[in-house]
This record gives structure tokens, C-alpha cells and sequence, in this order.
């Protein structure tokens, strides 16, 4: 590879690393085309990017990014997994993936500039996605108005309640 294709990919990879919410670090020994494929295939529809770098271009890709905390971890075959809106569903993935192949290793991640383990990534994966986290949002949002709504409410159906009780007492004094 010449020097003007590595620039362009390190260019590419600084670009994507500056871009993403979570970038994570797997190791992909062991795993032969066809699971490699499927696993490509898997991140690319749920919108995440999985590509294999040689470790010195993500070394020099992750200068002045968040990934750069974790350039200590770029020994061996890498792989790296970068999600841009989603944080959840890229961990998501590869977890679901590791439990059918467990040559995949997952070594470390970045959000937010914080260095996830594997039990930090394991843990993020357990979490519903951004639409459902949001939903749960505002209906926790919608539901303080609603209960305002009821015990306002509430207060003129018991006042008609005794008034209704008041009434019944004075027909039976009277009757």
C-alpha cells in the first residue's frame, strides 16, 4: 500500500472516529470469511461500520478524537465497530454475535471519551434502543399532566358527592 493510500485511509477513519458515539474494539482471530461477512452484514444494517485497519493507521487515525484514550489496546489483529447515532445497537450486535461465536473477542470500547470494558459494553447492550428510551421519556413526561388532570377533577366529583349526600339527609328529615 503506498503512502498516499494511507493517508486517505487514515483521513477516513480520523473523519469517521470524529463522527461517531461509540466506536468498539474487537478482535476478530479466528473468525473465517463467511462469519466476517455475517457479522459485516449485521452492523451494516443496523447503520454501523466495521472495518479491519492495520493498528498503526488507527493510531494515527485517532490522534485529537475520543479513540485515542484507547490506542493501547491496538495490539494484533483489530477490528473496530463505529456507530453514529445508536450507541446501544452496535454493542447490541456484537454481543448477540460472540454468543454464536466466541473466536470473536470484544477488547474495549469509547463513549463519550470513557473506555468501556467488555462488562461496560455487555451492560450497554442490555439497553432498549434510543426510540424506545425516548418513548418511555415522554410518556413519563405525559403522564404528570395527566395525573394533575385527575385530581383536579377529582375535587367537584366529591363535592357533588357530599352536596348529593347533604341533599339525601334533608329529604329524609323532611319526610
Amino acid at each position: 500500500m503506498n503512502l498516499d493510500k494511507k493517508k486517505e485511509i487514515v483521513n477516513d477513519l480520523h473523519e469517521r472516529f470524529s463522527k461517531s458515539t461509540v466506536v468498539i474494539l474487537t478482535e476478530n482471530k479466528g473468525l473465517n470469511v463467511a462469519q466476517t461477512s455475517d457479522l459485516r452484514r449485521k452492523l451494516r444494517n443496523m447503520g454501523v461500520d466495521y472495518c479491519v485497519v492495520k493498528n498503526t493507521l488507527l493510531n494515527r487515525a485517532s490522534e485529537g478524537t475520543g479513540v485515542a484514550c484507547i490506542r493501547d489496546y491496538f495490539k494484533g489483529p483489530s477490528a473496530v465497530a463505529m456507530s453514529y447515532q445508536d450507541p446501544v445497537t452496535a454493542a447490541k450486535v456484537l454481543t448477540d454475535f460472540i454468543k454464536d461465536n466466541e473466536k470473536l473477542g470484544v477488547r474495549v470500547g469509547v463513549l463519550g471519551g470513557k473506555v468501556l470494558n467488555f462488562d461496560a459494553i455487555k451492560a450497554l447492550s442490555a439497553l432498549p434502543s434510543r426510540e424506545v428510551l425516548l418513548s418511555q421519556l415522554l410518556s413519563v413526561m405525559n403522564a404528570v399532566p395527566t395525573g394533575l388532570v385527575r385530581v383536579l377533577s377529582g375535587v367537584p366529583v366529591k363535592m357533588l358527592n357530599v352536596l348529593n349526600a347533604i341533599k339525601d339527609q334533608k329529604e329524609k328529615a323532611t319526610s
